[in-house]
């Protein structure tokens, strides 16, 4: 993951929050490729993910005056790309084709051909697809971003025992269309 926490100072962020375009533009710089994957991963269309984007740019343009460290940058970014990601996805109810890349399929080789790649993240994409959109949320931000249960449940904000059930469950259709596919 190119972003780190430590990558914005909470007075860039106060500055931001008072108006310093400068400083608003810093976060985009630092934080926009982060922001995007995420939203690719979950909208799975590029022209949607750069759609988010911008339109999680502005919610954080609109909403720093407010932002009162209550939570980290972090996983303040992630909620607001996350529920907007959702948001979208449902609004337009398309059937969502999520490219994010399961635990087992995370680690492309190094000498994986570009070819072989390109399948496996089709494959994952197919896998992720059977999901529904909450689902496919906790998986991202768990075996994707590698965010703990309570960090999704945060950003979700959504209990705890919510998480783990979403994890089961899309782990569990995971599996058997796994194993559909290899008796295919």
């Amino acid at each position: 993951m190119e972003y780190m926490e430590n990558d914005i100072s909470r007075e860039l962020i106060v500055r931001a929050g008072q108006g310093d375009m400068k400083a608003f533009e810093d976060i985009y710089r630092l934080t926009s490729g982060f922001v995007y994957n995420v939203a690719l991963r979950i909208a799975r269309r590029h022209a949607e993910a750069e759609d988010i984007t911008q339109e999680v740019f502005i919610k954080m343009h609109a909403a720093l005056p407010q932002f009162g460290f209550r939570s980290s940058c972090k996983t303040w970014l992630y909620r607001i790309t996350a529920n907007t990601a959702i948001s979208r996805c449902r609004k337009f109810s398309r059937e969502s084709d999520l490219a994010a890349k399961y635990r087992d399929h995370l680690e492309v080789e190094a000498q994986e051909t570009p070819a072989a790649a390109d399948e496996n993240e089709k494959m994952v994409g197919d896998m992720l697809a059977k999901l529904d959109d909450d689902q496919r949320t906790c998986v991202v931000l768990r075996d994707m971003e590698g965010l703990s249960y309570d960090e999704i449940a945060e950003i979700l904000k959504i209990p705890l025992n919510t998480v783990r059930s979403r994890l089961h469950r899309a782990r569990e259709t995971l599996l058997e269309f796994a194993r559909k596919e290899k008796t295919l």
